[in-house]
């Protein structure tokens, strides 16, 4: 399996650090991954309009790339060449997945949290998965599998897709986060379900307009793409998202800071729908894309605020 260049260079300050004494302990490896966020939009790389504080903390006491190549510039492919090293085109992986896609990536496939495994390391993703769950035909109801967890995550607390796609629910571990078997979880993307409104039979349930892509099943008065039915306890609150993620971030980091740890941190923002938290709505003056963004810029800035409360940040790599 050919790897690319930049897990061959993780895997080598690793392999360092192993071949030192073992008081000195391995760094920890967090990549954090925004969703749609362009250099131009972070303030250290030239923007005017919008300060990114956070981001510019990075860029200015590490080391800020200034020339890149994408694998793609779309989703589900680039989080496949991410986490495998593999350019998705060799697997055929150039499409972006709807929520109901089997997993792509193979469970004997190398990947970048199995390398680290192998060092010692304890695994999470958080945030954003969207590279498939399951085999194609997943039961909502049942644990889940295999998915991250099968390719070499130790934990994983994720959305299964994008924010604007069902289904709209948070996976904890394979199973369907505070899922309620009463309440069975339904998903079509072909065909609504009888009786359930969409963006398109019901606008006035929406406080977003829908666009002929995103007018299926409605959730916190947000159009989707793809039909949802049950779930209701389930179901996460659009707003509340980036607090959801950064809360397991925080507690992961805080409950694995005694040993090394690699976090794959997949932030929703600033992909549609744009749905910043009350605090950050106006932040910016950019309407919502510039909020969300502002609001992205403060989880990284809480996260930093989290490895310095453990007296981690010194001894962590952290990818932009």
């Amino acid at each position: 399996m050919k790897k690319n260049i930049f897990i061959l260079l993780l895997m080598s300050v690793v392999i360092g650090c192993s071949t030192k004494s073992d008081s000195i302990q391995k760094p920890n490896v967090i990549f954090i991954y925004l969703d749609d966020l362009g250099y131009g939009d972070v303030s250290a790389y030239g923007a005017t309009e919008i300060a990114t504080p956070n981001m510019d903390f990075l860029a200015n006491n590490g080391r800020k790339f200034t020339n890149g190549y994408a694998t793609s510039a779309t989703c589900t492919p680039s989080r496949y060449a991410l986490l495998t090293g593999q350019y998705p085109w060799r697997n055929r992986n150039e499409k972006i997945l709807p929520g109901t896609a089997p997993l792509l990536i193979d469970t004997a496939q190398i990947t970048v949290p199995k390398m680290l495994s192998s060092y010692g390391y304890e695994t999470a993703v958080i945030g954003k998965w969207h590279s498939g769950l399951g085999m194609g035909n997943v039961d909502w109801n049942s644990p889940i599998s295999p998915g991250p967890n099968e390719v070499g995550f130790d934990y994983s607390f994720i959305m299964a897709a994008t924010q604007d796609r069902v289904p709209t629910v948070y996976i904890k571990n394979g199973d369907v986060y505070n899922h309620d078997p009463n309440d069975p979880i339904e998903i079509d993307y072909k065909k609504n379900f009888p009786g359930e409104p969409t963006g398109e039979n019901s606008p006035h349930l929406l406080k977003m307009k829908a666009d002929a892509q995103h007018n299926r099943t409605i959730v916190n008065g947000v159009p989707r793409i793809g039909h949802m039915k049950g779930g209701q306890a389930a179901r996460w609150v659009d707003e509340d998202m980036a607090d959801d993620f950064l809360k397991e971030v925080q507690t992961y980091i805080s409950t694995k800071k005694d040993k090394p740890f690699f976090l794959y941190y997949g932030l929703q923002q600033p992909h549609v729908p744009r749905t910043p938290h009350p605090r950050f709505v106006g932040a910016t003056g950019m309407g919502p894309r510039g909020d969300v963004i502002a609001e992205a810029d403060w989880c990284i800035g809480e996260l930093i605020k989290t490895l310095e409360k453990e007296g981690l940040l010194e001894n962590t790599i952290i990818f932009l």
